[in-house]
């Protein structure tokens, strides 16, 4: 029903609490929970909202020539559970989603999910994705080692304290800022809903499909 995915919207957008849209509709707590749950399941049944996937980079199947890959961390509620492997921060425990998107159309074509301690190219690693070598990766200083997995690729120099940066580095440094930044422009697109951006309340067991949900959302919106 219209009004049942209209919530959900709202829900994903305003992320206001399932209590204060109770009060809006006039039913119970409870009866909101079920709502956004019930329409999030059919949105996935449906297959119209998936991404293209981790076998659109395979060798056999890829029409992608370069691809962005980054992290973007959220703050989330303190674990009831002692011994949570969150990363600890200033604003508190975090989680981590990792996006590989197509530089030529902005397409976003899979994710990863993981706590916030991981590091960025462990969590690309975990993926064990199988990349076509054609493929140029495109990655920020949190992938360094990267060129082990996937030669056909580009990642920042780092400085050291006895080894300063070149110029010539210096200037491949800023070309590749200004081809990734492409990538910052899709994650701030994605946190136009608050649910990805403000502190995250619930539990991260649906996080991944909500997520994925609202990417694929703006894939549909690319065409």
């Amino acid at each position: 029903r219209a009004d049942q995915l209209l919530m959900t919207l709202m829900y994903w957008r305003e992320y206001r609490t399932e209590f204060h849209i109770a009060q809006s509709y006039g039913i119970s707590e409870a009866t909101v929970c079920r709502t956004i749950h019930k329409v999030e399941d059919a949105l996935v049944r449906s297959k119209q909202f998936r991404l293209p996937g981790k076998k659109a980079l395979q060798p056999s199947d890829t029409i992608f020539e370069v691809m962005l890959v980054d992290v973007s961390e959220q703050p989330v509620e303190r674990p009831k559970k002692a011994g949570k492997a969150l990363q600890w921060q200033k604003e508190g425990h975090t989680q981590k989603a990792q996006l590989i998107a197509d530089q030529k159309t902005a397409e976003i074509v899979t994710t990863a999910f993981s706590h916030g301690s991981k590091h960025d190219f462990q969590l690309f690693k975990d993926q064990k994705l199988d990349i076509a070598e054609h493929i140029r990766i495109l990655a920020d200083a949190g992938y360094q080692g990267l060129a082990e997995l996937h030669e056909n690729c580009q990642t920042p120099f780092k400085k050291s304290k006895y080894h300063p940066l070149t110029k010539k580095e210096k200037q491949r440094n800023r070309a590749l800022a200004r081809k990734r930044i492409l990538i910052e422009h899709i994650f701030r697109k994605l946190k136009v809903f608050r649910i990805l951006s403000e502190r995250y309340r619930n539990r991260r067991k649906r996080f991944a499909l909500r997520f994925n949900l609202i990417a694929a959302i703006y894939n549909s919106d690319l065409n």
